[in-house]
């Protein structure tokens, strides 16, 4: 086939067909579909929540570690670990690692000079200047 014979009005028919053909295989090209990716997010789920088990922190502690995690996925993979764990006489592993979360400064401590300062500007009151009265109209 030549460009001229997709020039032609039936060539265009072909050309869309071939596109067609070629986009057929778009799994090659790493595009997920959506029931790929639920399937990727409940493995990943499941994954998390049997890891959470085996290092032996609370449910409730995996969900807060892994906030965009789905809860169910987590849960089924916790409760499987949980129950072969069991079945296999399997001990906790300790995390040697804890786990990273920000955590906030403590406040500046102030000098003693300064604190004695905020102390005076504390027991002073500011008192309002009341409104003065409009004189009287004669």
């Amino acid at each position: 086939m030549t460009l001229s014979t997709f020039m032609r009005p039936g060539g265009r028919l072909a050309l869309a067909g071939l596109c067609l053909a070629m986009l057929g295989g778009c799994d090659m090209l790493g595009i997920e579909t959506g029931a790929q990716s639920a399937a990727r997010k409940e493995a990943e789920g499941r994954a998390i929540g049997a890891a959470c088990r085996h290092a032996g922190r609370a449910i409730e502690d995996c969900y807060a570690l892994n906030a965009k995690a789905d809860k169910a996925a987590i849960f089924a993979g916790w409760r499987e670990m949980n129950d072969y764990m069991g079945e296999n006489k399997i001990e906790e592993v300790k995390p040697v690692v804890a786990p990273s979360q920000p955590v906030a400064p403590p406040p500046p401590k102030a000098s003693a000079p300064a604190r004695a300062a905020e102390d005076e500007e504390e027991e002073v009151e500011e008192v309002e200047p009341t409104p003065k009265k409009a004189a009287p109209a004669h």
